[in-house]
């Protein structure tokens, strides 16, 4: 068992029973769940925990190893949207299939 301190944060296992995992951030569980890998949101009940989590082993910590996640300046490596490239595509396919209007 892991006491829960404000400096608490990562994957746990779920105080509550009601998920596999629960993701806690300064010390308190957060809506964030997941089970079999599948995450998802369930605000967590409004009573106090009734035992202490236990912290997540690692392979359940990074089950998607961060593939699924982006960084906040992958926006700014890739290349700026392109009006003219976009009609010009758009008149290509026009007149390479026709239209269905």
């Amino acid at each position: 068992m892991t006491p829960v301190t404000s400096t608490t944060w990562g994957w746990f296992s779920d105080p509550y029973h009601e998920h596999e995992y629960r993701y806690f951030s300064e010390g308190n569980p957060t809506k964030l769940v997941r089970d079999s890998g599948t995450e998802s949101f369930d605000p967590p009940p409004d009573f106090p925990m009734p035992e202490s989590p236990v912290r997540a082993p690692s392979h359940a910590a990074t089950a998607t190893g961060g593939a699924d996640m982006r960084r906040a300046d992958d926006v700014e490596r890739e290349a700026p949207y392109d009006r003219r490239a976009a009609c010009q595509s758009a008149i290509s396919a026009i007149l390479r299939f026709g239209s269905s209007g």
